[in-house]
């Protein structure tokens, strides 16, 4: 069985947006951090907003890049 290499989410979204939506894990991979801080992010409402599709937590590339910017535009104000 043969396993197909994934894009590095970190990649995918420097060179535009990506085919498919995010997972915790790749947030976790973006943001460098243990994914329960992700999770504790989605129940603080601090973090990138996510979205459930059934029992699935899932984030739009665009919200991620979004939420980027205004933490930088904070940090510099």
């Amino acid at each position: 069985m043969s396993r197909t290499a994934q894009p590095d989410p970190r990649a995918t979204l420097r060179a535009g947006l990506p085919d498919r939506y995010l997972t915790p894990d790749d947030i976790a991979t973006i943001f460098k951090v243990p994914k329960e801080t992700v999770y504790q992010w989605r129940r603080k409402r601090t973090g990138p907003p996510g979205f459930r599709i059934g029992k699935h937590v899932r984030y739009d590339p665009a919200d991620v890049r979004t939420y980027v910017a205004e933490c930088r535009r904070a940090d510099v104000a």
